[in-house]
């Protein structure tokens, strides 16, 4: 069962015939979880949380973490619908709706938590799923990409609380880096060179982590720069050492988009 699952991960179909061996059994798996079998529903659950895992994310288009992301709460609750709601009469295989029921769910959900009910006139795009559920695929779309754009700014959010109480573990407030910023972009670039350096090396964070202070001695035998420019920009380097060690994907992009730019 996991190889064909894995198969289907990744796109591949077999032939009819080895497809309905694979049929029938979910079929007698469903009708025994609907008899009120409840370990074996719990295991068939446990079971196929990656094929709920990579429909979720394939409808949000983005990684879905079952750890941390809501989408993946409703989809597995979208699962166990399905579950009670399959019959072989339907004349489909169960994880084909099971997919309908998932997508369903979470259209109720990224309508629910945009607003975007009866804001969008786009009725003339609408289609029917495989359930003869009206569906529109411009009012889907745009209620997706604006939960992710604000998916994205609360993880940015995020990233700049979790920053900022980092650098007071320094003594270093986040408002503090506006006047440590270097004012011209031949500098910047250097100091972005030289905080990479410090990121990269294993035993320079090691101090800078441990000891709170920036490793100049050491630092001086790597770069081509005086002591009192390290000393001068100590703020700046240890805010670039520690978004580029640290767990910030988004304020990296911010600084290499920043980068590009000068």
């Amino acid at each position: 069962m996991l190889l064909v699952l894995f198969n289907k991960f990744l796109g591949k179909k077999g032939s009819r015939e080895k497809n309905e061996p694979l049929a029938s059994s979910l079929e007698v798996t469903i009708h025994q979880i609907q008899s009120g079998d409840l370990r074996l529903r719990n295991q068939f659950i446990s079971d196929y949380q990656p094929y709920v895992a990579k429909v979720t994310s394939r409808f949000c288009k983005r990684f879905i973490d079952p750890a941390r992301d809501d989408e993946f709460s409703i989809a597995l609750a979208a699962f166990n619908e399905a579950i009670n709601q399959y019959s072989s009469v339907m004349g489909r295989s169960f994880l084909g709706f099971a997919e309908t029921v998932i997508r369903r769910r979470l259209i109720d959900f990224l309508r629910k938590e945009q607003r975007f009910k009866g804001q969008i006139p786009y009725s003339s795009f609408d289609q029917e799923d495989e359930e003869d559920h009206v569906m529109n695929p411009i009012e889907v779309h745009q209620a997706i990409e604006a939960y992710e754009k604000q998916k994205g700014m609360e993880e940015r959010r995020s990233e700049i609380v979790d920053f900022n109480r980092c650098l007071g573990d320094f003594g270093i407030a986040f408002s503090d880096l506006t006047d440590a910023s270097p004012k011209h972009d031949d500098s910047r670039q250097m100091l972005f060179g030289i905080g990479r350096t410090l990121a990269q090396d294993p035993e320079l964070m090691r101090i800078l982590l441990t000891k709170r202070q920036l490793p100049i001695k050491e630092l001086l035998e790597q770069v081509q720069v005086s002591r009192k420019t390290l000393e001068r920009n100590r703020k700046y380097l240890i805010a670039i050492a520690l978004i580029f060690n640290g767990p910030y994907p988004y304020l990296r992009d911010y600084l290499h988009i920043r980068d590009e730019e000068a």
